[in-house]
C-alpha cells in the first residue's frame, strides 16, 4: 500500500519512519502541502492519503482523491469535522482516525496552561529577565479545594479530571454521557451549575453542531468572576469575539488556549501584516492574562509514536479487510 502523507513536518516524518519497520507492506511519501481541493491531485497513484485535523477533506477534495484512485483517508488525529463524511461514504472512501493517542499529553498541557495563567508565569519570566524581582501583578490563587469544571469527560477530559482531583480540587463535570471510570472523582452537574461555580473551566469535548460556540457571551456571563478558562480541544468551541468581550469585562483571571477558531486558516502563515493585525487570534494576544500556545498539547514523544503506530495499523486493517473501532 502506498500512502501520501499531507502536511508533513520533520517530527511526523521521524515518528512514522520509525514505526514503518513493523509494517513492511506499507510505503509512505511525505509532502509539505496540506490537503485541499488544489493539492488533492497530488495523490494520483496512491492507495491512501494521510491528513490532519486542519486538512480540507470537503466534498470537492474527496471527489478529486476518488478520481485519482484513493479509497482510504487516514486521519492522524481524533477530530473529523473537517471531513465530508456523507460524500466519503457516497464515493466509497473509508475514513479512519486515531481516537485516543495520548490523553495524558493533552490533559497535562491543559493543566500547564491553567497553572501558567494562575501564577502569571509568562509575566514573571519576563520581569525576572529584566532584573525585576518584584511581585507586583503576580498574585494567583490556590487550586487546592477550589472547583474545577470539566466539560467533556472522554479520555482527555477524564485525564484532566484526575489531574485536578490530584491537586485537591473539587471536580465537577458536564457531559451528555457520564464516564463510569470517574465515579468518586467527579460530580456530574448541569452546564449552568458548572459555569457559575467553577474556578477553573477546561474544555474537552468534540466539535459538533451542538458544541459549536458553546462558549459565547451568554455562557461567559454565567461564569464565576475571576475564573480561568482553558481550551485544548477545538477552537470553534469558543466564539472568539465574545471571548474578547468577556476579557474586556474582566470576567477571567486568565485564559489559556492551545486551539483557536482561525487555526485552520493558518492565520500566522502567509498572511499580510494588515490581515494579521485584524485577526481575532492576534487581538487575543494583546491581553496580558491570555496565554496562547501553538496546538502543542499532543506534542510529546509518546503521543507521536502512538499516532504513527495506530495510523499504520489502520492502514493494515483496511488492507486486510478488517473492521476497526477506529472507523469514522
Amino acid at each position: 500500500m502506498n500512502i501520501l502523507f499531507y502536511d508533513a513536518k520533520a517530527y511526523d516524518k521521524l515518528s512514522f519512519e520509525n514505526a514503518l519497520s513493523a509494517f513492511p507492506e506499507i510505503s509512505v511519501e511525505f509532502v509539505a502541502s496540506d490537503l485541499d481541493s488544489r493539492t488533492a491531485a497530488l495523490a494520483e497513484g496512491f492507495d491512501a492519503v494521510c491528513a490532519f485535523v486542519s486538512s480540507d477533506a470537503s466534498a470537492g477534495a474527496l471527489r478529486i482523491l476518488h478520481k485519482k484512485g484513493v479509497r482510504l483517508l487516514l486521519l492522524r488525529c481524533a477530530g473529523f469535522n473537517n471531513v465530508d463524511l456523507e460524500e466519503a461514504k457516497k464515493l466509497g472512501i473509508r475514513v479512519m482516525r486515531v481516537p485516543g493517542y495520548s490523553p495524558e499529553a493533552v490533559a497535562e498541557h491543559a493543566m500547564a496552561l491553567a497553572l501558567a495563567c494562575n501564577r502569571r508565569l509568562c509575566k514573571a519570566y519576563n520581569k525576572v529577565r529584566e532584573n525585576d524581582f518584584s511581585l507586583n501583578g503576580l498574585m494567583g490563587f490556590n487550586f487546592y479545594e477550589k472547583k474545577a469544571g470539566i466539560i467533556g469527560t472522554g479520555k482527555i477530559g477524564a485525564a484532566m479530571a484526575r489531574i485536578c482531583h490530584g491537586f485537591g480540587m473539587k471536580v465537577m463535570a458536564y457531559d451528555v454521557y457520564q464516564n463510569p471510570s470517574l465515579e468518586g472523582i467527579v460530580t456530574y452537574v448541569t452546564l449552568e451549575e458548572l459555569l457559575s461555580e467553577s474556578d477553573l473551566i477546561s474544555l474537552h469535548c468534540p466539535l459538533t453542531d451542538d458544541t459549536y460556540h458553546l462558549i459565547n457571551l451568554d455562557t461567559i456571563k454565567k461564569m464565576k468572576d475571576g475564573c480561568i478558562l482553558v481550551n485544548t480541544s477545538r477552537g470553534a468551541l469558543v466564539k472568539t469575539a465574545d471571548l474578547i468581550e468577556g476579557i474586556r469585562m474582566r470576567k477571567f483571571a486568565g485564559v489559556g488556549l492551545d486551539v483557536y477558531e482561525e487555526e485552520t486558516n493558518n492565520v500566522f502563515e502567509d498572511r499580510s501584516d494588515e490581515i494579521l493585525e485584524h485577526s481575532t487570534t492576534a487581538r487575543l494576544l494583546s491581553f496580558p492574562n491570555v496565554i496562547i500556545t501553538s496546538h502543542q498539547g499532543f506534542f510529546t514523544r509518546e503521543a507521536l509514536s502512538s499516532i504513527a503506530e495506530t495510523t499504520l495499523q489502520n492502514a493494515m486493517d483496511y488492507l486486510q479487510g478488517r473492521a476497526s473501532q477506529n472507523d469514522v
